[in-house]
């Protein structure tokens, strides 16, 4: 605690954040272990494996595999100032987030189909970043007559990032220092869609968890998360088909409906890929 206290006296804002860190903090603003364990949060729920599928996302006996890429939302000068308010987070490095993946159906089970999914995104740099992320869905569906679809899923996220992300206090004299940070989620969603030749919407809710863990390189310091998020997750969206092509888009909220100061996302995921 000493040590952040001294460090703050000379830590540095990002130019372009100066007027707001000279300013009152905004109304939800609480101190810094809110504002960190919103960060920790943030990043965590921006990996989730939400569906981004129909409850039941291939024909039985049927799997695809594609690209998934989703928006990472910059985060305001507000969100991104620590050390009572007087430093700014290096936070805004990757925009988006490319991860591989794929699912299949088993063949049908009268009305009822069991599937499986799987995501990883390897250990390339990035926007700055080194990520390995691995992700995960089981599920179980059911397929009435006139198009309409119900389904359970349980899916799971693993990922590490290293880069600098806490950023250096003086990045005239300071060295690149790299920080670690982990994440985990898991959750369950309810789901529910429509068939229309083509074309199936659905919505999917749920709760998810997460857990994370920070290491901070320039002063060898572990940053805890005291409020990991567990709470609402939502996801509205539609997939389709054109031949062997499968497109799938959804709009993705972690609301955190007992205190969004701790920890929430809004973001659009969208994947393409072909059907086997």
């Amino acid at each position: 605690m000493i040590a952040l206290i001294t460090a703050s006296a000379w830590a540095q804002v990002d130019p372009a954040c100066a007027d707001v860190a000279a300013g009152d903090a905004p109304g939800w603003y609480v101190d810094d272990q809110h504002q960190q364990d919103f960060l920790l949060n943030f990043f965590a729920l921006a990996t989730t494996f939400s569906p981004i599928h129909a409850p039941i996302p291939n024909e039985p006996g049927h799997g695809d595999v594609g690209l998934e890429l989703s928006l990472i939302p910059p985060l305001s000068c507000d969100r991104r100032l620590v050390l009572s308010r007087t430093k700014t987070e290096e936070t805004n490095k990757a925009p988006i987030l490319p991860r591989p993946r794929g699912t299949f159906t088993f063949p049908a089970i009268g009305r009822f189909r069991i599937y499986g999914g799987a995501g990883y995104v390897p250990p390339v740099t990035v926007f700055g970043t080194r990520n390995v992320i691995a992700s995960g869905e089981v599920g179980l569906g059911w397929e009435s007559d006139g198009g309409w679809q119900l389904a359970g899923r349980y899916h799971w996220t693993l990922m590490k990032t290293i880069a600098e992300i806490a950023g250096p206090f003086d990045p005239a004299t300071d060295p690149v220092v790299l920080d670690f940070f982990s994440g985990s989620t898991f959750g369950v969603d309810l789901m529910a869609g429509k068939r229309f030749e083509h074309v199936l919407p659905y919505v999917a809710l749920g709760l998810t968890d997460a857990s994370t863990f920070f290491y901070i390189g320039d002063d060898a310091v572990v940053s805890n998360n005291l409020t990991p998020y567990f709470g609402p997750v939502a996801s509205l969206g539609v997939q389709g088909d054109v031949k062997r092509l499968v497109f799938a888009g959804e709009l993705y909220a972690a609301p955190n409906t007992f205190d969004a100061s701790l920890g929430h996302l809004y973001t659009a995921r969208v994947r393409a890929g072909v059907s086997f």
